[in-house]
């Protein structure tokens, strides 16, 4: 066998490999169902306004949150966030929870970020 014929399926090889892992980045990425991004989008058009300008920024803000912050903690920020709004003891868990807060505070912080970047 010639040496183009041994680097051919190490060539192959290669991008698989690297096909793959950009896959896996990419679902990690866009692990949130659409219809949160166009939940979130929704509620950031009705805060700022509901231009064209406002969905582009907005479609920034929610790619910008997914990227650092997992749809799992997304989902556990977002319920503790209305959860916290309930009177009584319910609410004081989700006000007095720690577990909670760190969440909120991830989403927040992703938020931070969201807005520097796009608005």
């Amino acid at each position: 066998m010639s040496l183009t014929g041994q680097v051919r399926p190490i060539v192959a090889a290669v991008v698989v490999l690297a096909t793959t892992v950009y896959a896996a980045r990419a679902e990690e990425a866009n692990d949130y169902p659409t219809s949160a991004r166009a939940e979130y989008v929704y509620g950031c058009m009705k805060a700022n306004g509901e231009t064209r300008q406002s969905i582009e920024q907005c479609s920034c803000s929610v790619d910008v949150v997914a990227s650092i912050v997992s749809y799992e903690r997304y989902v556990t920020a977002e319920t503790a966030l209305s959860m916290s709004q309930v009177r009584g003891n319910l609410g004081t868990q989700f006000r007095t929870s720690e577990q909670a807060n760190a969440a909120v505070n991830d989403l927040r912080r992703a938020q931070a970020e969201a807005e520097v970047r796009c608005f």
